[in-house]
């Protein structure tokens, strides 16, 4: 069968890889994809976020399964229009898609149906927050409404800072339309766990757990990022704790999507702070995390492509759970030097091939470009192309191996500006 993979970054390289395992994949096609997707698979001139183009695509070439990565597409209403042609997609409807993409959206369902999550308050008056601010004090987290590729929240230890926050979101208008409307809501102390769920609105069957790194420089100091790394699975989330994120949250969430007319179809992430007093909803995300999938995807063993179909097809109940390795994975994220804020392009990036030597280890891309040799002897070659560059991924039969087996291949892998965090997975050796 066909596949298309929507998306340029290390999860959509991850899904590719993990798809183009399945016996039931015969052709992979990834729209935009990067350097490393197209060592195995068909890269396509298609904006991730042009839904005319790749519905086109899809008709033309009677694609049998799309995959949509990013969040883009899909809050622009993808899943709609396939659905439209009778063309199967992994992927949540527009309106579903308003829990990633609208953050009041997501609030105000999880204070109708109970969901536990941090208090809060909306505006959409810079002044009103800002008097907010100053009589609640700090510390408090302030987030954009819209989306803003994972930057649009900024937890505040004081008032100035909550205060600058607002005025970047709202009156500077850093991240455009989406800080129209800005969150204001209590800081939640504890730990922080990634849970994903496939799910067709009538069965919900989990993914492993996962914990991701988002600040740029180690022991979670500096600015929010996209993701500096992930480990799987999170020795925080037991049994136990599972469960009552299942009963208390997903299933709360799906059911109230539900009353409101809305079944959800795809994959539904769930950021959650497991604090003294239970876990806590800190957002949805409505597509794979990023760089949690990278971690989560080398663990599988069951056929993804299988599960997807049966997913996007309503048929999710056939299959009673997902088949793990019980090994653990870390991925480390390797960024251009700057990121987040501004950086260079065009840096050629080096021993990739010595990385793939070491056992149980991939190298997935993200921000790269393929160069093609000058001749038939000549190897292709790597450039960075974005902030986030790759995710180097390792499994060991303890998350102590998997760190040291990760940052064994880091360490063979340069490019100039190179920057990674040094400590991702010891919180789970603690």
């Amino acid at each position: 069968m066909k596949i298309l993979v929507i998306g340029s970054g290390g999860r959509e390289h991850a899904l590719v890889w993990k798809l183009a395992q399945s016996k039931l994949a015969e052709k992979i096609f990834c729209a935009p994809g990067n350097g490393g997707i197209a060592d195995i698979a068909e890269c396509l001139d298609i904006k991730a976020d042009d839904v005319g183009a790749l519905l086109d695509f899809s008709r033309r070439e009677k694609i049998d399964l799309t995959v949509a990565g990013p969040e883009a597409p899909l809050v622009a209403g993808i899943a709609d229009e396939f659905a439209a042609y009778h063309l199967s997609i992994f992927a949540p409807s527009r309106r579903a898609a308003q829990l990633e993409a609208s953050k009041v959206f997501a609030k105000e369902l999880m204070a109708k149906y109970g969901v536990p999550t941090a208090d809060f308050m909306v505006f959409d008056n810079s002044s009103a927050a800002k008097k907010y601010i100053e009589k609640r004090s700090a510390p408090c987290v302030v987030k954009a409404d819209g989306l803003a590729q994972g930057k649009g929240v900024v937890v505040a230890q004081s008032v100035e800072e909550a205060q600058g926050a607002v005025v970047a979101m709202m009156e500077e208008k850093i991240f455009g339309e989406a800080g129209k409307r800005v969150i204001i809501e209590d800081c939640l102390e504890g730990q922080e766990a990634s849970i994903l769920v496939f799910t067709d609105s009538k069965t919900v069957i989990p993914l492993a757990s996962s914990q991701d790194h988002k600040r740029i420089f180690d022991y979670d100091q500096g600015p929010n990022t996209g993701g500096m790394g992930a480990y799987s699975p999170a020795p925080l989330v037991s049994q136990e704790l599972w469960q009552e994120i299942l009963n208390k949250i997903i299933y709360r969430t799906i059911s109230g999507l539900a009353k409101e007319g809305i079944e959800y179809c795809g994959v539904l992430y769930a950021g959650i702070m497991v604090t003294k007093d239970g876990p806590k909803t800190l957002e949805f995300n409505v597509r794979f995390g990023d760089p949690e999938t990278q971690a989560i995807l080398p663990r599988l063993k069951s056929d993804l492509v299988e599960m997807m179909l049966a997913n996007a097809g309503g048929k999710l109940a056939r299959f009673k759970n997902f088949e793990w390795d019980n090994r653990s994975c870390v991925s480390v994220v390797a960024v251009s030097g700057g990121y987040p804020g501004n950086y260079e392009k065009g840096k050629e990036i080096f021993g990739l091939n010595e990385a793939s030597k070491i056992p149980d280890t991939v190298v997935f891309h993200a921000g790269t470009k393929k160069i093609s040799g000058c001749c038939g002897s000549c190897g292709a070659s790597y450039l960075t192309s974005g902030g986030r560059v790759l995710g180097i991924t390792g499994l060991g039969s303890t998350i102590k191996e998997a760190i040291a087996k990760t940052y064994q291949a880091v360490a063979r892998i340069s490019f100039e500006g190179m920057h990674y965090r040094k400590d991702i997975g010891q919180k789970a050796l603690l």
